[in-house]
């Protein structure tokens, strides 16, 4: 059994509340925030049967390593997840559609990539084992508990695990300013999987030539490129949208 962790801020202990209560060992709250958000949190909470704890604030910056705990934070158990980005792509019964981030360390970052990837029905996020940010309480507070909903794989060799992708047939888009064809130019209803890059660098030259396509998001203002989250949500939306 992994060793309990702390989430902190409303949506995500909310959402480890609404998917697996019985993951919470145990809430702590700020008595002093009478308001009615917290009002209503403590009632879900109370009628979940979860343990409930008095902290002041800066126990709960403490627990939560950040005084952006909204008065909120909570220990709880892993829960349990697919072993294996082979095992859900196993599972999946539709075309699946795939978030990839290469380089991406920052994890407020990361946690706006794995909201937004939530909303828009993506199946898995995927990134390097190395230079890339992990799950921590930080992500955990910016995804809003789209962590505990998105499964996030980091992978040993990006370019290989685009190449097994691949030979699933699923179509490895790449994103990048010079890209010939726009976003809004390719079909991605099929099995699709979106690599994008860190704001700046963009994706490493061989994560780039393993893409089976380069495109652009159109950019028609002064600034040269979006926040990765950002782009993240442009392109997952337009799959989203071509697929509904």
């Amino acid at each position: 059994m992994s060793s309990p962790k702390v989430l902190f801020g409303f949506h995500a202990v909310g959402v480890r509340l609404k998917t697996a209560p019985q993951t919470i060992i145990e809430i702590y709250f700020e008595p002093t925030r009478r308001d009615a958000r917290m009002r209503q949190f403590l009632e879900r909470v109370r009628e979940a049967g979860v343990r409930l704890i008095e902290a002041d604030g800066l126990r709960l910056a403490k627990l939560a390593g950040s005084h952006g705990h909204q008065g909120v934070a909570a220990r709880v158990e892993a829960v349990a997840q697919v072993k294996s980005l082979d095992d859900l792509l196993d599972q999946i019964k539709e075309p699946p559609l795939l978030l990839v981030l290469d380089g991406i360390t920052d994890p407020h970052n990361l946690g706006a990539c794995l909201r937004v990837a939530d909303g828009a029905g993506a199946h898995a996020v995927i990134a390097p084992k190395d230079h890339a940010a992990g799950i921590n309480a930080t992500v955990a507070k910016v995804a809003s508990g789209a962590a505990e909903t998105v499964p996030y794989f980091m992978v040993t060799n990006l370019a290989r695990t685009l190449g097994e992708l691949k030979e699933r047939n699923i179509w490895c888009i790449g994103t990048c300013g010079d890209a010939p064809k726009t976003l809004y130019q390719v079909d991605l209803k099929g099995p699709t999987a979106l690599v994008l890059g860190a704001e700046g660098d963009g994706m490493r030259q061989l994560t780039r030539k393993t893409c089976d396509e380069l495109v652009n998001i159109p950019m028609h203002g002064a600034v040269e490129s979006l926040n990765v989250s950002v782009a993240s949500g442009v392109c997952l939306y337009e799959a989203l949208r071509q697929r509904l």
